[in-house]
């Protein structure tokens, strides 16, 4: 049996869960929650809330006097059917996790959760910084204003709201003072930035402004960007400002038109296009990257392909990809013509071996250049443009290292330290 003097954070999931898991860690801690697990969900596949369900089962077997605690967005959409598991002790919601005062109620009120439709301001959570991570995540925008038709993220975040532009400043100054040199801004729908605020700031405004008050910031990301929603900013940061790192992912889906249309996106693949070759027109060294999901209900073989084609026509790297998953309460799951599982599986298999030519010709093009790496634990580091790096000797993580590369091996770039 283990036992936890401070909250032990179970994360699944997104990038902005893993923040949120930090800023949870530390308002727990501070409200004196001993021997506590606390486990965030995921709602985005079927897959992800077996996990954490499995995780939840395994923490009482082996913490049998532990208090559980779960929340995220698996929990905000279905708070009874965690609260029915005998291992659980409390189910909190989405936006009721992130307030300090949340940490302090009785263990005896089971569920605490919101109307989460209702919620119309993200508070800027300052936290100090991260323990396992090389680079800091930070939330600068929740929620969806969206309806896309496979997913279920809206029911579990709410609707779009933005983090002030002063309050995200604030919290680079301090994460920069704490001595991260790359922070990336991440959202459930972070293109939407702005529009509850006022003003109506764009993101590209926001990071333009957020990089003046803070100049020593070395390196900024993206966690995912819109290709329908870059604004005139963001255009003339990916042209001009080096601080922004030359390297998009992009939140595709899907590289059909009809299957856009049904997906209900608000792009379809001349826009995917345009997009790619502005970004390279203005920044030819750009890197992207991309969310695809295999086996869309009606999907057929041609559409798939259309898929397939938009990769290598966009020259798309790095691939993240889902085999499509029916979520209870989407229009997509009502669909009678669904793909059989199996066929989802090999298109999502076909995807990523796609992937993996496009990451090895992309590794090529970075032969005999210098690039500048941050460091991450394992003795490897990334480029400006996310490729991963095998490092020779001892580095801190997390600290800028120039490199010349000198080749390949597996999906890593070799480099000798300048």
């Amino acid at each position: 049996m283990t036992s936890y003097a401070d909250p032990k954070v179970l994360t699944f999931g997104c990038r902005l869960n893993a923040y949120e898991s930090e800023v949870m860690k530390t308002h727990a801690k501070n409200a004196g929650l001993e021997n506590a697990i606390i486990v965030n969900t995921c709602a985005v596949t079927k897959e992800a809330e077996r996990q954490a369900k499995q995780a939840i089962r395994r923490a009482r077997r082996e913490n049998p006097d532990a208090r559980i605690i779960v929340t995220g967005c698996a929990a905000q959409i279905a708070p009874d059917k965690y609260a029915a598991m005998g291992e659980v002790n409390q189910v909190i919601g989405n936006d009721l996790k992130l307030k300090a005062e949340t940490w302090g109620l009785p263990a005896e009120e089971r569920v605490i959760v919101n109307d989460i439709m209702s919620v119309t301001e993200t508070a800027n959570h300052l936290i100090a910084g991260y323990d396992d991570h090389t680079r800091a995540f930070l939330q600068v925008q929740n929620g969806c204003d969206h309806r896309c038709t496979f997913c279920i993220i809206p029911y579990g975040r709410g609707n779009s709201r933005s983090v002030p532009i002063g309050a995200v400043a604030e919290q680079v100054k301090q994460l920069v003072e704490a001595g991260y040199n790359e922070l990336v801004f991440t959202g459930v729908d972070v293109t939407s930035y702005g529009r509850d605020l006022p003003g109506q700031p764009t993101l590209g405004q926001m990071i333009r402004r957020v990089l003046a008050l803070v100049p020593n910031l070395p390196r900024l990301r993206l966690s995912s960007l819109d290709p329908a929603e870059i604004d005139e900013d963001m255009w003339r940061m990916i042209e001009s400002e080096p601080r922004f790192m030359p390297h998009l992912h992009l939140s595709l889906q899907a590289g059909d038109d009809m299957t856009l249309k049904r997906m209900k996106r608000r792009h379809l693949r001349k826009d995917v296009i345009a997009t790619c070759e502005k970004a390279r027109k203005l920044r030819p060294d750009i890197a992207f990257g991309a969310d695809i999901i295999a086996g869309f209900p009606t999907e057929t073989d041609e559409m798939f392909e259309n898929t397939l084609k938009v990769v290598e026509e966009c020259d798309i790297t790095f691939l993240h990809v889902f085999p499509y998953s029916e979520r209870e309460g989407t229009p997509a799951a009502k669909i009678p013509d669904q793909v059989p599982v199996p066929i989802r599986k090999a298109r999502a298999a076909a995807l990523r071996e796609l992937g993996e030519k496009q990451v090895q010709k992309f590794l090529t093009k970075h032969i005999g250049h210098e690039r500048t790496v941050i460091v991450e634990k394992g003795g490897i580091g990334r480029t400006e443009h996310f490729a991963e790096v095998k490092l020779q000797g001892t580095h801190a993580v997390g600290s800028l290292l120039p490199v010349r590369v000198s080749g390949i091996e597996g999906n890593q770039l070799t480099a000798d330290v300048l």
